[in-house]
């Protein structure tokens, strides 16, 4: 995903300081609204995956302080959360910043 929106907004980068005409613009204008909906939904589901994963590492680090028996099957578990939760929150930023930069590509245009 990360090569596939640094390709758009390279592409895009280089098509807003060209010239263009009207029907160009309008043209471009519309593929990059397309792209802007596919980008909106990876990110939402990044969010909610995201999200997720981060009230899943609260709960295990509480029940990890609660719960004096298997201390150390819950430090594991509260590891493999935050290592997961590490790439995706990593892979949201960049989802949620390439998108914002489309929305400039886009009023650009």
């Amino acid at each position: 995903m990360r090569k596939r929106m640094n390709d758009f907004l390279s592409y895009y980068q280089k098509r807003i300081s060209e010239p263009l005409t009207e029907e160009e613009r309008e043209e471009e204008r519309r593929q990059l609204l397309v792209q802007i909906q596919f980008f909106q939904h990876e990110r939402l589901i990044h969010l909610i995956v995201t999200v997720l994963f981060a009230l899943l590492s609260v709960a295990s680090i509480f029940t990890t302080l609660l719960v004096t028996d298997m201390q150390l099957l819950l430090l594991v578990l509260d590891l493999l959360f935050f290592t997961l939760l590490i790439p995706y929150i990593c892979h949201y930023y960049i989802l949620e910043n390439g998108v914002q930069k489309l929305y400039r590509y886009y009023d650009k245009l």
